[in-house]
């Protein structure tokens, strides 16, 4: 990497890593760097943060499911009413037929005697074939109505399916979107009962935890290789890029906001790739690659219940929307804990020369953390 991309991500690494000790705020006064009380806070608050995200991943599967289902029942209820409307063309038809079949039984002879009395029999066996004909289409369209009935009935048992599914998935989707609500009301509310000194120091512990990461992470070797993306994440990486410091919201795939994975699925939209929406389903759906071969586009996912997932932009960086009360930013590919990585271009081959997009002036400022957010702002 070259220019003004490479020096902003050095310095966005540089801030993360071993400048945090000077940049960071200085502990409380008496307190050690890692003061117990405060290092179970931070603890406290990050299981907050982690079940607020997981219940709105949670409401984003199922909202994605409502939205199919939807589709579904729109579909089903189209078949439905093209299968009544021939259903009921069917019916008249064979009402036709029935009176038509009546009305000649009544008026003529019998076959029999009509060969009888005929002058030309040959010319009587001949309408007498057509009549013939004529009978196995009125058989023939008795058969067409009863399949009609039984494929009008087995379409209707499936629309009132598709429905059920629909009103479950609804019900389903506002109890989730109430747990998460109920999450980000835990994070608020223990962020309104600390004071500044100690928001301060949660701070400083949890950059010291990133920026200790972060020096491993690029002290193991595993990143020393630096890789083209392919087209479609060079597309991918320029469009996340673009979108920072637009604010991070519940549930949002932009154009406004964004949540995690709302990031990544617009991301990789825009690049031509249909992915899944929400970081599980792109963990579980998407080839997994070795932290050793990770290019820019790649998305890489955090916790075991992959419950968080940022796009990587090369030397050891990641674009993302953190958490609440943040903002859209560069942070360090160590900013939480890694579960893996996955491609969503998998047989894309790499760009053979590739010039990363310029980041925005303060790219990576301000934190991972949403601390500095209004107690009371509501995400979703």
């Amino acid at each position: 990497m070259s220019g003004r991309f490479a020096r902003s991500v050095r310095t966005a690494a540089v801030v993360a890593g071993t400048a945090l000790a000077v940049s960071a705020p200085p502990p409380l006064a008496g307190a050690a760097p890692a003061d117990p009380p405060v290092r179970e806070l931070l603890t406290q608050l990050q299981t907050y943060y982690r079940k607020a995200e997981e219940a709105g991943e949670a409401y984003n599967a199922t909202a994605e499911r409502f939205r199919k289902q939807r589709a579904e029942v729109i579909r089903l209820n189209g078949r439905l009413a093209i299968a009544r409307t021939e259903l009921t063309k069917g019916q008249g038809n064979a009402n036709r037929l029935v009176r038509d079949q009546y009305q000649g039984a009544t008026a003529e002879l019998s076959p029999y005697l009509r060969l009888l009395l005929s002058r030309r029999p040959q010319t009587f066996l001949d309408e007498s074939h057509l009549l013939q004909r004529a009978a196995d289409e009125r058989a023939e369209a008795l058969v067409r109505l009863a399949r009609g009935e039984r494929r009008l009935a087995g379409l209707a048992r499936e629309a009132r399916t598709a429905l059920e599914r629909q009103q479950t998935l609804a019900r389903r989707r506002v109890e989730q979107r109430d747990t998460a609500q109920r999450r980000l009301d835990e994070v608020e509310r223990m962020l309104a009962s600390l004071s500044a000194e100690q928001l301060a120091e949660l701070g400083r512990l949890e950059q010291e935890d990133t920026g200790t990461a972060q020096r491993a992470l690029m002290g193991s070797g595993a990143l020393d290789t630096e890789r083209a993306p392919s087209r479609a994440g060079d597309r991918a990486v320029r469009y996340a890029v673009e979108q920072i410091g637009r604010p991070y919201a519940w549930g949002a795939v932009g154009p406004d906001s964004f949540d995690c994975s709302g990031l990544t699925q617009q991301a990789w939209t825009r690049a031509g790739r249909s992915i899944p929406r929400t970081s599980q389903e792109q963990w579980q759906r998407l080839r997994r690659v070795p932290l050793r071969d990770v290019r820019p586009g790649d998305l890489v996912v955090y916790f075991p219940e992959a419950t968080h997932v940022a796009l990587y932009v090369g030397e050891g960086m990641v674009v993302h929307a953190p958490r609440p009360g943040t903002d859209v930013k560069v942070s360090p590919l160590a900013a939480n804990p890694l579960l893996g990585v996955v491609r969503p271009d998998d047989h894309e081959p790499s760009l053979a020369r590739y010039v990363p997009p310029e980041l925005p002036e303060g790219a990576a400022d301000g934190d991972d953390t949403g601390y500095s957010g209004a107690p009371g702002q509501r995400a979703v």
